[in-house]
């Protein structure tokens, strides 16, 4: 049996008890046998983005923040749409690390679930390649009209959601596990 692995989910909504989070607690439930799972369920505890802070007197929070996504094997970042785009939290979360290399070639899954979602899944994919995260089409997924496909209790009520997130799961599963194997080559020569 392949090691567990490490991922850091990232929920993008400033909402607590948000779909978003409960779609990364479905998944993580699912996905226990593959992963030891980490949650940042609140990008207000980073602070505002600041250009001259980004390489000499880092926040604590950031270098922190930096680490967890240094150190995990993938990411799986999950989020609402506001207004036509991704949160400002995840934006000023990503923001921190634009000039770092932590995201390269980290793989990562990203989903969408809002009430439309489409524009700010096109735009946390265009940043995420922006800064050469690992994702395929096959580790993102969109979740439009999430309020009806995910209850207040946290659970999956929709059957054609329930089958997108599966198919989803193994391509994280499969993209996380074969960057690791990768990265494992690379260091040792």
């Amino acid at each position: 049996m392949d090691k567990k692995l490490n991922v850091l989910g990232i929920n993008g909504s400033a909402s607590q008890n948000s779909s978003n989070l409960a779609i990364l607690k479905i998944i993580a439930e699912k996905g226990a046998s593959n992963f030891n799972w980490t949650f940042l369920d609140d990008l207000t505890e980073l602070p505002h983005f600041k250009t001259e802070l980004t390489s000499e007197n880092t926040p604590e929070k950031i270098i922190e923040f930096r680490n967890q996504i240094e150190n995990a094997d993938g990411i799986l970042i999950c989020t609402p749409e506001y207004v036509f785009s991704i949160p400002s939290g995840l934006k000023n979360a990503i923001e921190w690390c634009v000039s770092t290399t932590v995201f390269s070639d980290k793989a990562i899954g990203l989903i969408t679930a809002s009430a439309s979602g489409e524009k700010a899944h096109l735009e946390l994919k265009l940043i995420m390649k922006t800064i050469q995260a690992n994702f395929t089409n096959d580790t993102t997924l969109l979740i439009q009209g999430v309020k009806g496909k995910v209850s207040k209790e946290g659970e999956i009520v929709d059957a054609k959601t329930e089958m997108e997130l599966e198919r989803f799961m193994q391509s994280f599963n499969e993209r996380v596990r074969e960057s690791n194997k990768q990265t494992s080559l690379n260091s040792s020569f």
